[in-house]
């Protein structure tokens, strides 16, 4: 038996270690945010990639990642060509509202019909963007790749990253093979492949901050033109062709896709290495939808959705958009939902446990309750709207327009004919068939909602151009 004297000492013992317990746990530090690479590909088509239904196109590495995250299928860019959506993206901002309406330069069309309005050309240097937000809470961040949003004062190192491999004013490398004649990437030996560098660079800044919260935004030059890939992998493909049904099947981009998609496994077996791959947090997807052209030198081909990169319709900004978070998304997760490039921006900082400042504006929705429930009703197609902007002409088939999708019906107002179309995407998702004079009544509530939409962020107009010219009017 134990003796008084002892059953004190045990007694006071054990309260001495709860105590020094509870300390303990008091003073443990915070977890540390997540990592979270954000992955941006140039022209990625819709239809690209294997887990979107492309049987030509091989890309092991982000179909793996689909099985395990979740694949939106009704993902959209802010906007059908580059500049606008990269904006969007690190603001959080409809292009409208940053009056960055248009790639940077754009075309110029002084004989047109419209005068496009003298639109921003640069990213707004005032603009809280994604690598300041993420500052603020200890982020680390690079911007490794493309960047096209302005020339050396607007820099990604103006905007809150501390790293900045490759990314100037131009919006297309001039080679895919070193030399590659970017002034901010150092040339390799002869040959070596731009995404493979990317992805090294990527791997570097990884292997350098493994001990912190790091944001890489790895916006790939890749799939732009002008296409390029290795031989062998080229190769391979032409080998190929006729296997993958009656898609466009264009070797050269296939190659330069897989070279993506080989940057993504590269990097997720770094992070598989170091220990990191339960820390961090994956979201990739498209500037724009695909390039189409005519012709057997056709980069891709959007179908079944209508047109391509530069126009209104589908095949313009429906792009995919794959999420993996992990321990929290639940794999193979397929959500329909229409979301946009502006919803990044607020999902990323409640990733990292940021916030929007104090009297910021956000057009985005947070999406991560679809990422830990894709079927969430309240961010489904019924529930939200969402907008263009493109007071622009390009070869890829727009006109000055404005578009708003709102549950399965997506209105075009096109400003040089004065005219809308509107159309039924869950019966016809290749746009075929104007609903416009059997449903009046819902065009016209459409139109009314998408033009207070641009009142109220102070979207920019065309205007009447003057010198109007049609015999002289060609891109």
């Amino acid at each position: 038996m134990f003796s008084a004297r002892s059953l004190w000492i045990l007694s006071f013992g054990m309260v001495v270690g709860w105590f020094g317990m509870v300390c303990s746990r008091a003073a443990a530090p915070a977890a540390k945010p997540p990592n979270i690479i954000l992955i941006l590909v140039d022209d990625l088509g819709w239809a690209d990639l294997g887990c979107y239904g492309n049987r030509f196109h091989e890309t092991p590495n982000l179909d793996q990642l689909a099985q395990e995250g979740v694949r939106f299928t009704s993902a959209y860019s802010a906007c059908t060509v580059c500049s606008p959506t990269r904006a969007s993206l690190l603001t959080g901002k409809y292009p409208a509202r940053l009056h960055l309406t248009d790639w940077i330069a754009g075309h110029p069309r002084p004989h047109a019909k419209l005068s496009v309005p003298a639109w921003t050309q640069s990213l707004p240097g005032n603009e809280r963007t994604l690598a300041e937000a993420l500052r603020e809470v200890g982020y680390t961040s690079a911007n490794i790749g493309k960047w096209h949003l302005g020339k050396a004062d607007s820099y990604p190192e103006q905007h809150g990253f501390d790293r900045n491999v490759g990314g100037y004013e131009r919006g297309q490398p001039p080679s895919y093979h070193s030399p590659y004649r970017i002034p901010t990437l150092t040339e390799d030996a002869p040959g070596k492949f731009l995404t493979d560098r990317e992805a090294d660079e990527a791997i570097r800044f990884i292997e350098e901050n493994r001990t912190r919260s790091f944001f890489l935004y790895l916006p790939h030059y890749a799939v732009h033109t002008p296409l390029a890939g290795k031989p062998e992998v080229i190769a391979k493909y032409q080998a190929k062709l006729g296997a993958g049904g009656d898609r466009v099947q264009n070797p050269v981009y296939a190659a330069l896709l897989e070279s993506v998609d080989r940057a993504v496994g590269s990097i997720r077996q770094t992070l598989a290495r170091l220990g990191l791959q339960d820390q961090t947090i994956l979201l990739f997807t498209s500037d724009n939808g695909g390039l189409v052209l005519g012709g057997k030198k056709a980069p891709t081909s959007n179908l079944p959705l209508r047109s391509g990169k530069g126009s209104p319709y589908e095949g313009g900004v429906r792009v995919p958009l794959i999420a993996f978070w992990p321990k929290v998304t639940p794999a193979g997760a397929i959500c329909d939902a229409p979301v946009i490039t502006p919803d990044l921006y607020p999902t990323v900082l409640g990733l990292a446990g940021a916030r929007v400042a104090k009297g910021q504006i956000i057009d985005g929705t947070d999406l991560r309750p679809l990422l830990q429930r894709p079927s969430r009703p309240s961010l489904r197609a019924e529930n939200r709207a969402i907008f263009w902007h493109y007071p622009h002409y390009h070869p890829g088939g727009s006109t000055p327009y404005s578009a708003i999708r709102e549950g399965d019906y997506k209105l075009i107002e096109t400003f040089e004919q004065g005219k809308a179309e509107l159309y039924d995407l869950r019966l016809d998702l290749g746009e075929t068939k104007n609903l416009l004079e059997s449903h009046p009544k819902r065009a016209a509530r459409l139109l009314r909602k998408l033009q207070q939409w641009r009142v109220q962020t102070g979207a920019q107009m065309p205007s009447a151009n003057p010198d109007y010219d049609p015999a002289r009017d060609t891109f």
